[in-house]
């Protein structure tokens, strides 16, 4: 299927859920519908990057099949509305302003707080609202999970693999926060091996191989297939969090929908950091620790921190990192000995998660 048919049949789904979940809410109250709304509103745009990385899991496994089946379109929207979750939750510890170009879900429930006239902090209810939103968001995602799983014949193995994404999703999370504070009593060595890590945890394995592995479970396939698939999509997946690191650092705001330098106001301690700090002399190094992670820096002192990154040659190794992610991912696919039409669907898909530009 093209990415565009994949992308309508995921939309569709979730538009359905949506609305039959706004229909059973009748009773909530007009409160309540503003919250519901809100949850509506996180799923609105964006890339279906893992739901079209578990569509290639299943078509690895059932190439012959030639559309999806209505339990493969509730497992990709599962997996769509738990992203919705994590972003929720991700820009309320970031404590970022924006999301795809509009205001992040704490921001926006706090304008909705002003903008009726409520009593209080407007910004404290955004943020406790939004914890509460990420938390309904993953509940949706179950129940739409259970709905697609309803007496299929791998539910059971479908389940156990959605449960260890969301285990290690939400452990490298709160390895990234930990980061941000833990490498002033790391071992400078470490700071790149720890940095890899978190990028495996929080990205890697929850936006490319648990996806795949999730799509390949549904369909049936055997060991051998998950094992190909789980050395296929892990280097894709570092090569995806390496290039997100670069664009958190260097991207164009208008096409990132996040502003320049987001990662260094937010002390994102990434590969990125990591390389550029080993290369810095021990005042520029000192200079950078400094920065990083003041919310307050303006344009010209993001542009200052740039302009120093780039002098250590970080980008360039880290673009290195990605190539060398890609040829590792491309030697496991030919290994694989995966159906070729298939095989060209992940390539395309890969390309398309790596060579990006938001």
């Amino acid at each position: 299927m093209l990415p565009s048919s994949i992308t309508d049949a995921v939309t569709a789904r979730l538009d359905a859920f949506v609305a039959q979940r706004q229909a059973d809410a009748g009773d909530y109250g007009p409160d309540a519908a503003l919250f519901l709304r809100a949850a509506g509103s996180t799923l609105a745009g964006g890339k279906r990057l893992r739901a079209r990385f578990c569509h290639a899991g299943w078509t690895a496994a059932a190439p012959r099949a030639v559309a999806g089946t209505p339990a493969l379109w509730g497992l990709c929207a599962s997996l769509e509305i738990f992203q919705s979750a994590a972003l929720v939750h991700d820009d309320l510890i970031d404590n970022s302003d924006t999301r795809r170009g509009l205001p992040a879900a704490h921001r926006a429930l706090g304008a909705a707080h002003r903008a009726a006239g409520w009593h209080g902090d407007a910004e404290a209810f955004g943020r406790s609202a939004a914890v509460l939103l990420g938390d309904l968001l993953v509940a949706w995602s179950d129940d739409l999970l259970e709905e697609a799983l309803q007496q299929h014949p791998h539910a059971a193995a479908t389940r156990a693999e959605y449960a260890r994404m969301r285990r290690d999703v939400t452990v490298g999370q709160m390895l990234d926060i930990a980061e941000e504070s833990a490498w002033s009593v790391s071992e400078p060595s470490t700071l790149l091996e720890r940095a890899l890590r978190v990028a495996s945890l929080k990205s890697a394995r929850y936006s490319v191989v648990e996806p795949l592995l999730l799509g390949a479970t549904l369909a049936g396939a055997d060991s051998a297939l998950r094992a190909s698939l789980r050395d296929f999509g892990h280097p894709i997946g570092m090569a995806f969090q390496l290039r997100d690191d670069l664009l958190g650092v260097f991207g164009d705001p208008a096409v990132t929908g996040k502003p320049a330098g987001d990662d260094l106001r937010e002390g994102k301690r990434t590969a990125l950091i990591a390389v550029a700090r080993e290369r810095l002399p021990a005042a520029q190094r000192a200079e950078l620790d400094a920065a990083l992670g003041d919310a307050s820096l303006p344009a010209p002192a993001v542009a200052e921190l740039q302009r120093l990154i780039r002098s250590t040659g970080a980008p360039r190794r880290i673009e290195e990192m990605i190539e060398d992610f890609t040829a590792q991912a491309e030697r496991a696919l030919i290994a694989a000995g995966i159906d070729e039409q298939a095989a060209a669907a992940l390539r395309a898909l890969a390309d398309a998660a790596i060579a990006r530009s938001a």
